[in-house]
């Protein structure tokens, strides 16, 4: 090749693209490689051409190292994409031979200086895309660290020896922490490195001629780690290296142990340190220290909570790096300015900090990667996600062709004519207007997410806090004022108010909060003062505000998370002045304020099939053998999940049944998760129980709902009536090394059920369980078998236990098994009976528990007397829900060995449009029955949100207890 054609550019860029070009081919002349170069195909040449547009830096090199070209075409590596080891393992390789520190300077910086020119030639190119470019650059700096730390520590030996844990023969490395994009593996074209150092014990090395502390050794070791690759010679140098993030910055020590590293994020660590601990990784080969150091300060970066005290944090940082981009006049910085690279990393990390903790998927370095989980979570829709994503790579590769120019270390665009040009045509546009006005709309892409979700809420329009809030809680006022500010806000009692907020502020929890928890509470409260006001009843849902803002004082992320978030304050406040119950719910369990952040899936409670794939996430996100840690997800899902129902009921957008249905739909996907966790944990302790034919059981085990769960009527508050069934070889045992009975294997399965779902913990208790419904009461066996079961029903039950297996229904465990348990159910209920004595056994029992829990028996009243004063038991007074519900049951054991069709259901509802459809009651009666029962249910829902008895005025649903009287009497007599 003796021409070089740079047609289709301006004038201004053509002529310093010839200029090059004579440059080269004056070099390839002197090595003797133009008869090389007339062989090159116009591909390559084209790909010269863009690489020479991009790049003055590989233009010099090419120039002043023309056989480097060569070597590059040759070898086939300018075309070819490199696997993730390549490049550790060839410098591995090169310096393998080389016999000092000097020589070792000198491969590193050749080697470097063949990588850098392979890289930005792929990237201008487009041989290589975004992801490749900085993959390759990353691996590039691990393969210099890892191949220079080698040798340095190999050579430290004879005079020094070699640091040893101790009483051992196992050498001790020194880790080195990637910090920053190194750690992301998102290094760009001209980055420096971000390092730590550090080592996992103290001690003295042993084997040398002078011995040395473990401290000593490894600082010297990074001091020479940082001359190989800092220093700038005549080769030039391999990567800037920035050691200021270590713990106390330039003035801390430079290699710290484990324990001291571990002991300074614990006591000293800031917030911006957490930010920056985000990416940290180890380099090179891991011998394992690098990754207990990373797991021994994973608390600090994550916490488990949800975190929100971070965004104000983040928004100072921020605020820092406006005013040093306005002080330099960077606004030009596609990283630091506005709407630039550094935005759209806030964004990522702002999640990974706040839910980092909960949500283990966004512990992640790369911020592509974080994005993406961040829409797969539901935390950012998935066009903005889309956006960010496509415009971050956008702006790295900006950045790419600002440093390509001239291989320096700056993301400002610039000024002059020819590099603007080189630039824009670089990118693929025509020219720079072209390019610019692209630029600016990215970044005021970007620029509106970021100021969505990091800019101060009381800096926007949508947020109002009045005068009055602030100066009740900021100023000292007379009672006088404050209670006139009161009245003006809105609140009813402004003096009863006054004396709640004058308790709470000297409060001594108040009186001795942190600085940080003080901050954030006074930008809370006028928050809440407002909020409240809002309300119909504004001085009781104060007082229930109160009771929550007092339970989170000391967990002031909480506290950050209401006043980052008005419109979750907004929301709870709306909760907490229409159910105390709700409010008693939250302050118990703070944790609970993360599901108030979204309103669209707030007031949508998920149906069953996705509540068991959300629930399969959660625990797939903790370790198998973590059963504490499997027990608290389990509870906070049931909590968040019984909000968004009690939410939902109370915006008016779930109907009661719905109500029901959720909170039942819900309790069997947590009692399908407890047996599989249980189930999991006996098999790997004894192994599995083996059947009559010797083939080992696949969770033949079902967990069986009684009463309301069986019903599917399930409340707020109501506890579970279970029954548990295996259908094992009682004779049998199990096939592990720890062989036991089947009998004692499916008891200890069912304590361990038990003991998942009612161990009291900080997040509470799953449900309360009732398992006396099982053969023979408290005394029988916790467990039985499917034949055992039918024999008890039909030989031994009492009549009101065939009551409650009308109710009965599988809600959790092996399909098969539950199959064969609802034959048995059928048969049992639709066996002939001694009619009169069943009806007369079915008023005895009513008779025994309104003698016991009814409330006209309380008062001497006559069951009749339905228009008494006083108050009505919904469930256990006549007319009541009892009364309709054994009507149901009756129903069905009476006329089911005729009307087989009496057994399908479990629920009353459908039970009573059973007896409609088989004549056994009117169509009048039917719908007498099912209204009442829907509002004595409804008028319990409502009760259990207002925390109250299911016991309401005589005076409510006269007509309705009448007529479930009359049709009481009509079937009993």
């Amino acid at each position: 090749m003796t021409q070089f054609s740079p047609e289709g550019f301006p004038a201004v860029v053509t002529a310093a693209l010839q200029l090059q070009w004579e440059r080269l081919q004056s070099a390839l002349q002197e090595a003797e490689l133009l008869p090389w170069a007339s062989r090159w195909d116009e591909p390559f040449r084209q790909q010269l051409k863009a690489c020479l547009l991009a790049s003055d830096y590989v233009a010099d090199q090419l120039c002043r190292h023309p056989r480097l070209l060569q070597e590059l075409v040759d070898s086939g590596d300018l075309q070819r994409r490199y696997s993730p080891l390549q490049l550790n393992d060839r410098l591995l390789g090169l310096t393998a031979s080389v016999a000092d520190e000097a020589e070792l300077s000198v491969c590193l910086r050749q080697f470097r200086r063949r990588e850098m020119v392979r890289i930005i030639w792929r990237d201008s190119s487009g041989l290589a895309d975004y992801a490749e470019t900085v993959a390759d650059l990353s691996n590039l700096a691990d393969a210099c660290i890892d191949a220079a730390l080698d040798r340095l520590y190999g050579w430290m030996e004879p005079q020094f020896g070699l640091p040893y844990y101790p009483d051992s023969d196992q050498l001790m490395p020194m880790v080195v922490l990637g910090m920053g994009k190194l750690g992301a593996r998102e290094l760009n074209l001209s980055s420096d490195i971000d390092l730590m150092f550090a080592y996992a014990q103290e001690g003295q090395t042993r084997g040398g001629r002078k011995e040395l502390a473990h401290r000593d050794f490894f600082t010297r070791l990074g001091q020479k780690l940082i001359k190989a690759l800092d220093e700038n010679t005549v080769e030039g140098f391999v990567f800037r290296v920035d050691m200021r993030l270590r713990p106390y910055g330039s003035s801390g020590a430079l290699a710290l142990n484990f324990r001291a590293m571990e002991s300074y994020y614990e006591e000293q660590g800031r917030e911006w340190e957490r930010y920056a601990m985000i990416k940290a990784r180890a380099i090179g080969r891991d011998h394992g220290d690098g990754s207990e150091l990373l797991r021994r300060l994973k608390p600090f970066i994550y916490r488990r909570y949800v975190d929100f005290g971070v965004i104000e944090s983040l928004r100072t940082l921020k605020k820092m790096i406006n005013q040093e981009v306005l002080r330099r006049g960077n606004e030009d910085n596609v990283k630091t300015g506005a709407g630039g690279i550094r935005e759209v990393e806030f964004i990522a990390q702002v999640f990974q900090l706040i839910r980092g903790g909960q949500d283990v998927e966004l512990q992640q370095r790369n911020v592509l990667q974080v994005m993406t989980i961040i829409r797969d979570l539901g935390l950012l829709p998935a066009d903005i996600v889309g956006a960010l994503c496509q415009d971050y790579r956008f702006l790295r590769n900006v950045e790419h062709r600002i440093q390509a120019l001239q291989d320096r270390q700056t993301q400002v665009l610039p000024t002059d004519e020819l590099p603007r040009l080189r630039i824009a045509l670089g990118l693929g546009f025509a020219d720079w207007g072209a390019f610019y006005a692209e630029l600016a709309a990215v970044r005021q892409r970007v620029r509106t997410h970021f100021d969505a979700l990091i800019a101060d809420p009381q800096d926007q329009e949508t947020v109002t806090v009045l005068d009055q809030a602030v100066t009740l809680w900021l100023t000292e006022q007379s009672q006088q004022d404050a209670e006139q500010d009161l009245h003006e806000l809105g609140f009813q009692r402004p003096g009863d108010c006054w004396h709640l907020l004058n308790e709470f502020k000297t409060d001594r929890q108040v009186a001795h909060l942190q600085a940080v928890g003080r901050e954030r509470l006074d930008k809370l409260m006028p928050l809440v003062l407002n909020a409240c006001a809002k309300q119909q009843d504004p001085d009781l849902t104060l007082q229930r505000v109160l009771g929550l803002v007092e339970a989170i004082l000391r967990r002031s992320a909480y506290i950050a998370l209401l006043v980052e978030n008005p419109g979750s304050l907004e929301r709870l406040a709306g909760l907490f002045a229409a159910s105390p119950w709700v409010a008693d719910t939250i302050a118990r369990h703070p944790m609970l304020l993360d599901t108030l952040l979204n309103e669209a899936s707030l007031l949508t409670p998920l149906g069953v099939d996705t509540l068991t794939s959300e629930l399969r996430q959660v625990l797939l996100r903790i370790p198998e053998d973590d059963l504490e840690r499997q027990m608290d997800a389990l509870r906070q899902f049931k909590h968040s999940h019984v909000l968004r129902v009690a939410a939902s009921e109370i915006a008016g957008t779930l109907p009661l049944m719905k109500v029901s249905d959720y909170l039942t739909w819900l309790a069997e996907t947590l009692l399908q998760a407890v047996l599989d966790l249980a189930w999991r944990q006996m098999v790997e302790k004894y192994g599995r129980p083996q059947r009559q034919d010797g083939s080992p059981c696949e969770q033949d085990f079902i967990i069986v709902g009684y009463g309301k769960l069986g019903g599917i009527e399930l409340s707020y508050r109501s506890d579970l009536d279970l029954v548990f069934i295996h259908d094992a070889d009682s004779s049998g045992a199990t096939d592990g090394e720890k062989s036991i009975d089947n009998s004692v294997f499916f008891a200890r399965l069912g304590q361990r059920i038990i003991h998942i779902l009612t161990s009291k913990m900080a997040s509470g208790e799953l449900y309360e369980t009732d398992m006396r419904l099982r053969p023979s009461g408290n005394a029988g066996l916790l467990v039985s078998s499917l034949k055992a079961f039918q024999d008890y029903q039909l030989e031994k039950a009492w009549n009101w236990e065939h009551q409650a297996l009308v109710r009965a229904r599988v809600v959790a465990g092996c399909p098969q098994l539950s199959e064969r348990f609802n034959q048995v159910r059928a048969a049992i209920l639709a066996q002939p009976r001694d009619l009169p004595k069943l009806k007369q056994e079915v008023i005895d029992m009513r008779d025994k528990m309104l003698a016991h829990l009814s409330t006209y028996k309380e008062r001497d009243l006559r069951p009749e007397r339905c228009d008494a004063d006083s108050e009505f038991n919904l469930k256990q007074d006549p007319g009541g829900m009892v009364d309709i519900e054994f009507l149901a049951q009756y129903l069905v054991l009476h006329w089911s060995a005729e009307k087989p069709a009496m057994t399908r259901w479990t629920d009353n509802m459908r039970i009573l449009d059973s007896a409609g459809e088989q004549g056994l009651l009117s169509p009048a009666e039917v719908e007498a029955l099912q209204a009442a029962y829907l509002a004595y249910r409804s008028q319990t829902h409502a009760l259990a949100l207002q925390n109250t008895e299911g016991r309401i005025s005589a005076a409510q649903f006269v007509a309705e207890r009448r007529r479930v009287r009359e049709i009481w009497h009509k079937t009993f007599g």
